[in-house]
């Protein structure tokens, strides 16, 4: 899974979002490293839509314009952990305190 995927999914773990709401929480859960473009984002949500990570849990109009909320499918958390626990995994080989001797 990629990073900006990653975080997207993150960001909607707790709660339904839109899409202002997921590039800002993107940016905070990521520690800004992962600072996703309108249109990069807005076709990052019809992808996990498509594949059926996410849903669009309610529509709104603010000012005129529809505004859509976005909640995680009971796939997408399924994805969203296995993830989490293969990078997990994968960390833990780095920074495992190795053994040499019988000493740490």
């Amino acid at each position: 899974m990629r990073e900006p995927t990653y975080f997207i999914l993150a960001a909607l773990q707790h709660e339904p979002g839109h899409g202002y709401a997921i590039m800002s929480r993107v940016a905070e859960l990521s520690q800004e490293r992962v600072s996703l473009a309108t249109g990069t984002l807005y076709q990052a949500l019809d992808r996990l839509t498509k594949e059926g990570l996410i849903e669009v849990a309610r529509e709104e109009v603010v000012n005129g314009r529809a505004r859509r909320h976005y909640a995680l499918t009971p796939g997408g958390r399924s994805a969203l952990q296995a993830e989490a626990t293969r990078m997990a995994e994968a960390a833990r080989v780095v920074l495992k305190p190795r053994l040499i001797g019988g000493t740490a």
